[in-house]
Formats: structure tokens, sequence, C-alpha cells
């Protein structure tokens, strides 16, 4: 159901903000008393009950990483205090969080991983145009994923959101969802994710993101007008445009390109965005 999709979209990109029901509501499009009973019925969980387990759950996970400083992990998933943080990791996991980053592991923990629905088919799609591109230069926060773990993109925007703004020699006007082939060519299992912005130059980079240089080609540029929670459906549709176009491209280690202009509103998820896809150049 769309509506549930748009919800959980809603829940993991607002992960580290403190939220209501009713804010869940208006992104759905559905009441609050519809979105509580559907939520319940499709999730398992009532709305903020799995938010709260989302939380603590990449809250455990960053903990186990390592994470030096336990109160700045309690800010970045929503607590304002350390002892509110602990009384609620506690009654989550039976451990305390300086337990988890002694331990360094999830093992025994019950996670909740992020959930993602099923894309609705789009039946079929054309290019809205064809562009040439230059060499790229962007700065994000790249992350492997595995191709079943998408859901967890959500998150990951969240996480970049604080450098947008601040980032050395951006180029306005856009932010971008650089999808790339993973570090090991032989992987076939997922794929590196980075929200990124364009820049003019690599030169100064910021501790925690990575560089990315896309050098120039040919690209398919794809429309999508609905919530971000579909945008799976447009790519899925501009990949099978793509396989019977005569336009696949040699061997190409970037994969798809996201282009959210300034009408795309990061708040509700609506306002449409662009995929790009590398083609082989026209043969005149």
């Amino acid at each position: 159901m769309q509506a549930i999709g748009k919800a959980l979209w809603y829940i993991e990109s607002h992960i580290g903000e403190p939220f209501a029901l009713a804010d869940v509501a208006l992104v759905s499009g559905l009441s609050r008393f519809h979105l509580a009973r559907t939520f319940t019925s499709i999730v398992g969980q009532p709305v903020l009950a799995f938010a709260r387990a989302r939380r603590l759950s990449e809250a455990a996970r960053l903990l186990a990483e390592g994470a030096p400083d336990i109160f700045q992990v309690a800010l970045a998933v929503g607590y304002g205090s350390h002892e509110a943080f602990t009384r609620a990791f506690r009654d989550q996991f039976g451990l305390t969080p300086e337990d988890v980053r002694a331990r360094r592991s999830l093992a025994s923990l019950p996670i909740t991983e992020p959930l993602r629905m099923l894309d609705q088919p789009v039946t079929s799609i054309a290019p809205d145009r064809f562009v040439s591109g230059k060499t790229m230069l962007f700065v994000g926060m790249r992350r492997y994923f595995r191709f079943e773990e998408r859901a967890g993109i959500a998150s990951l925007w969240h996480a970049f959101g604080p450098h947008l703004g601040s980032i050395t020699y951006t180029i306005p006007g856009a932010a971008f969802g650089l999808c790339l082939a993973p570090a090991d060519p032989g992987d076939e299992l997922g794929f590196d994710y980075a929200p990124a912005v364009e820049v003019s130059t690599l030169s100064d980079l910021p501790e925690g993101l990575s560089g990315i240089r896309i050098a120039p080609r040919a690209w398919a540029v794809f429309l999508h007008a609905g919530h971000v929670s579909a945008l799976g459906a447009t790519c899925a549709a501009a990949g099978e445009w793509l396989a019977v176009s005569g336009r696949q491209p040699a061997d190409c280690a970037m994969q798809m390109i996201e282009r959210y202009g300034p009408e795309f509103d990061s708040r509700t998820g609506n306002g449409g965005c662009e995929v790009w896809i590398p083609v082989a150049a026209q043969i005149a």
C-alpha cells in the first residue's frame, strides 16, 4: 500500500527528530485513525512503537561499532537526555548502551530492520531527454547496501542532512543520490549508495565524507513525479527501457544518479526528482 510506504519513508528519513502520529499521517495521506489501524495490520507494530524500535536499533548499531560518545548517539536518534535514552534502550534490549558498546556486537539483540513496501510496477516509461555529460565531482556519504536493505537509504540521507549547505565548493541547485558499483567487482548482492552534492573541486573533503568522480558519458533522464518512496518502480522501469532500447552501455561502474532539484520537499517526500541512467552514445 503506497500510503504505508510513505509512512515508512517518513520514519526512516526523520529517525533523529521527534514527531507525532499526526506528522506521519499527514505525509501518508491517511487519517490518524486509518493510518494507525492499517500500519499495525501490515507492519505488525503501531507507528510510534515501530519508530521507537528503529531509533534504538540504529543506536545499537552505532554503539556496536564503538561510538565514543553515548550522548551524541542519543541525540542522533532523537533522545534529548542520556537518562531517557538509557532507560528506553534498556527497556528495548535488556542491556545498557555501555554494555552494547563494550560487547561490540549486535548478536542476540532484537534489532528492528528498516522495512520497504514492494514497488508498484510502472507499465511503460520513456526518457524525458538525453544529455551528454561532462566530468562531475561529488562529495557524499558513501555506504554499501545489499539490495534487500534499500529501505535504510532514507536514514543515510538523514545522517547526511547536517552536511548540506556546509560543504566547501558546492554547486548549488540540487542534491544527488549516487548508485555506484560496490568496491568488490565480484559482488552481485548489493551496491554502494551516496547522498551527495556536486562540487567544483575535491580539494577540501570534510571528515567522514567521500569524494566521487563521474567520468563524462551520455545519460538518459527519466522523470519521477510521485512520492520518493515509490522511486524504485521508476528506476526498475528505466532499467527495463534500457534493456530493450539498444542503448546498453559498455561496462560502467556508475549505475544511476537520482537528482533532487529545488522542487523536491525533503520534509514530505513530494515534488518528484529525476533518474539518470548511463547509455551508449547514439550512433549517427
